[in-house]
């Protein structure tokens, strides 16, 4: 009987409903998560970093860090925290990181920000966009292009 079910158009109509909310929810977590390290990234680099000295900024940003694991265990390293103030730096519109997080996951914007030349890195997001190449790709072909 669980044999035949599997064949049934009613399971495969269901399995894919399943599928494609799966698919939502990944698409609307990763809009959040990108969000949110946007304005993290926005608020320490504002708040923090601005008219300051480079080591005042460093040590809040590791005893933010430090506070944050604390609190959250893993996902905010100084490292990770780094990346949102860079990801803010790169794309200061809010509205820009508002399309681009439907668009991009948070690893391709990511791979991005490090893309010194603003007209390369919009060249990679329609890239992305149009052709959903995937992060490795895009660090193969950017340091092939820089040659």
């Amino acid at each position: 009987m669980s044999n035949e079910i599997q064949h049934h158009p009613l399971f495969a109509s269901i399995k894919e409903l399943i599928e494609q909310s799966k698919q939502q929810i990944a698409v609307s977590v990763n809009a959040t998560m990108t969000a949110l390290y946007w304005q993290i990234g926005s608020t320490i680099k504002n708040e923090v970093l601005k008219n300051s000295r480079a080591e005042y900024g460093q040590l809040i940003v590791h005893t933010l860090s430090t506070q944050l694991e604390k609190d959250y265990e893993k996902g905010w390293s100084e490292k990770q925290l780094r990346h949102c103030v860079q990801f803010a730096t790169v794309f200061e519109d809010e509205q820009i990181v508002s399309a681009l997080r439907r668009q991009l996951s948070w690893t391709h914007l990511k791979a991005l920000i490090f893309i010194e030349a603003p007209l390369k890195r919009e060249f990679y997001i329609e890239m992305r966009k149009l052709e959903k190449r995937s992060v490795p790709l895009i660090t193969r072909t950017h340091s092939v292009i820089a040659l």
